[in-house]
C-alpha cells in the first residue's frame, strides 16, 4: 500500500509546483512538458498499482477462506507426522533463519521507502528557497568553468554563460555567431529577461565587438573579491535546462566613487563596456563603467532562462 502513497505523493508534489508557479525555480519552463508527462505517467502507475493490489487482496481472501476449511485436518496430520526430536530441532532452526531473513528484508524496504518519502515530504511542506548571494559565497566562482565537458553537462556555471558543452565545436561557433548577429549594429544594448543569457554569452565570446557600446541590465549586488571599493558584481541566477546546470551570471561593474551597496540589493545599471585585468581570476574580463544606476525592487521571478 505504501507504494500507492509514494506514487500519489510524487504526482501531487509536481502538480503543486505547477499550480503554485514554483516549477520555474527548478527547471527552464521551456521543458515544462517533461514534468507534465511525469504527472501523467505517475497517475497511470498509480492506477496500475491500485488494480494490482486490489486483485492481490481478493486472491488472498479467496485463498484464506479455502485454507480455513481444511485447517483442522491439516493441523492434526502435522501433529502426528512431526512428533520427533530431530524434526522439532529442524523446525526451530528453519524458523529462526526465516525470521532473521524476514527482519533484514523489512529493514531494507523501510530504508528504501524512507529515501523516496523524504524528498516528497520536503518538496510539499518546505517553502521554495530563492537563490541569492549566500549561494555564491558558499560555492565561490571561477572564470571560466573548469569542469565543462561533454561527459559532465551537470555543472554550476559562474559569471559567463557557456552552452558550448551542448554543441560540437563547429556547431557552437555557428550558433554563437548567429546569436552575436542579434546584437550587431546596436549602439545601445539592453539585456532583458529573454536575452540576458544570450547577450552575456555573446559579450564574453566577442568582447571586442561590444567595447565602447552602452549596455544596461538588472541584477543583484555581490561584493566578492573586489578590485577596490567602487567595484561590485551584478548577477542574476540563470537556468540553461534545470537547476543541475544553473549558474550565477553577470559582470563586474564600476560604480561612482563612494557608492556603498549591500549584497542582494537589486539594481539597474547602464554604462559603457570596457575591460580590466581582474587579479583574482588572472584574466582580463569585461567591466561595465556606469553612467547611471538605481536601486530597484526584486523582480517577481528573479531567474533568467536560456532560450535555444
Amino acid at each position: 500500500m505504501i507504494r500507492l502513497y509514494i506514487l500519489a505523493g510524487l504526482a501531487f508534489m509536481i502538480l503543486q509546483l505547477h499550480l503554485s508557479g514554483n516549477l520555474d525555480k527548478y527547471i527552464n519552463m521551456k521543458f515544462a512538458y517533461l514534468s507534465e508527462s511525469a504527472i501523467v505517467l505517475l497517475i497511470l502507475f498509480f492506477i496500475f498499482e491500485f488494480v494490482r493490489q486490489y486483485r492481490k487482496e481478493r486472491a488472498q481472501k479467496r485463498s484464506g477462506a479455502h485454507t480455513h476449511d481444511g485447517e483442522q485436518g491439516h493441523s492434526e496430520g502435522h501433529a502426528h507426522g512431526f512428533d520427533g526430536e530431530h524434526s522439532h530441532s529442524h523446525h526451530d532452526g528453519h524458523a529462526h533463519a526465516h525470521g532473521h531473513s524476514h527482519h533484514e528484508s523489512r529493514l531494507k524496504r523501510a530504508l528504501t521507502y524512507s529515501i523516496l518519502i523524504f524528498p516528497i515530504a520536503t518538496g510539499i511542506f518546505l517553502p521554495v528557497q530563492t537563490l541569492d548571494s549566500s549561494f555564491v559565497k558558499a560555492k565561490g566562482f571561477s572564470f571560466p568553468s573548469l569542469d565543462v565537458s561533454s561527459d559532465n553537462p551537470g555543472f554550476h556555471q559562474f559569471l559567463k554563460p557557456d552552452t558550448s558543452v551542448f554543441y560540437g565545436k563547429a556547431n557552437y561557433r555557428k550558433v554563437s555567431q548567429q546569436e552575436l548577429s542579434g546584437f550587431t549594429g546596436k549602439q545601445q544594448v539592453s539585456l532583458n529577461d529573454t536575452d540576458y543569457l544570450t547577450g552575456l554569452e555573446a559579450i564574453y565570446n566577442y568582447p571586442d565587438d561590444f567595447m565602447g557600446r552602452t549596455l544596461g541590465f538588472d541584477g543583484f549586488i555581490y561584493k566578492g573579491e573586489q578590485v577596490d571599493n567602487d567595484h561590485y558584481f551584478v548577477f542574476r541566477f540563470g537556468f540553461i535546462h534545470c537547476v543541475a546546470d544553473s549558474g550565477v551570471f553577470g559582470m563586474l561593474v564600476e560604480f561612482p566613487k563612494g557608492t556603498v551597496l549591500k549584497d542582494d540589493t537589486w539594481v539597474h545599471v547602464s554604462g559603457t563596456l570596457t575591460s580590466e585585468l581582474y587579479q583574482p581570476f588572472k584574466q582580463t574580463i569585461p567591466v561595465l563603467k556606469t553612467t547611471a544606476w538605481k536601486e530597484i525592487a526584486a523582480p517577481s521571478d528573479p531567474y533568467v532562462y536560456r532560450t535555444f
